[in-house]
């Protein structure tokens, strides 16, 4: 049976559903891949490094599948989701999770390397949605989630290009969500504070209210459950980043001049 999940399936079980996962291949994506597959999800895994993807798939031979795929491959986006579909069947659950950053400044700000974040955190995930959404829409089911980050509610220094992608994915789904709610297909924004990850161990500054993976995925996990439409953890970092969000630009502008480094 396909359809939206909610809390009374997620807690009796879900053999026989199908999730895909992009950027599966390390950090958050890899574990939530493990943590579906534990739960009796059948996951299409997908990231551009297919021997990561298969090492993952060795994890869980049963239930991970993998399939490769560069999300800013707009064509290849479509056909991946068309192989998932006619290997798996119809998704229930679609994570995007794929996602870049790296660090820029004003005195060197690289338009090239600006442009790449944006084709992976923001072009990647509208790849996917434009092959997604009408099939799920035409079933009139299914469950998509967006993983953005708290860095989308406020400009940080060091983070113009990536935080722009994902103010720009949080804007994306507020604007799908009600026509995608009138269709009977749930879409939930997923806003992570610091997470250990490859990514974020590259840092060199302080990362507070720093979680484990394992933990942001036991956040996800309980949010896509819930009928949340955001999923923003933890609590602390997300509620400092909203509640400097709200403050008058000049009060704002004060505290984030605080955070240029040199």
């Amino acid at each position: 049976m396909h359809g939206n999940m909610n809390a009374d399936e997620g807690q009796a079980g879900m053999d026989g559903r199908t999730a895909w996962v992009t950027g599966a291949s390390s950090g958050i994506g890899r574990v939530l891949a493990l943590r579906l597959a534990r739960e009796g999800w059948n996951v299409a895994a997908s990231a551009r490094t297919a021997r990561d993807l298969e090492r993952l798939a060795a994890e869980a031979p049963d239930r991970i599948h993998a399939f490769p795929l560069d999300v800013t491959d707009a064509e290849a986006a479509r056909e991946t989701l068309v192989g998932i579909e006619d290997t798996l069947g119809p998704l229930d659950l679609v994570v995007l999770n794929a996602g870049t950053y790296a660090r820029d400044t004003a005195a060197r700000l690289d338009a090239a390397a600006f442009r790449a974040t944006v084709e992976v955190n923001l072009m990647g995930a509208v790849h996917c949605l434009a092959a997604l959404m009408p099939r799920m829409m035409a079933r009139g089911s299914g469950h998509i989630a967006v993983v953005s980050s708290v860095a989308g509610y406020v400009g940080l220094p060091g983070a113009a290009a990536y935080g722009a992608s994902k103010a720009a994915l949080i804007n994306l789904c507020e604007a799908l969500h009600p026509e995608l709610a009138a269709r009977n297909v749930r879409l939930s924004l997923i806003n992570p504070g610091f997470v250990d990850t490859p990514l974020t161990q590259k840092n060199d500054f302080p990362m507070p209210f720093l979680i484990s993976a394992e933990a942001a995925v036991d956040h996800i996990m309980a949010g896509l459950k819930s009928r949340h439409f955001e999923i923003a953890f933890p609590w602390k970092m997300a509620l400092s980043m909203k509640v400097l969000a709200c403050l008058p630009a000049r009060l704002r502008l004060m505290v984030t001049r605080r955070m240029v480094r040199g």
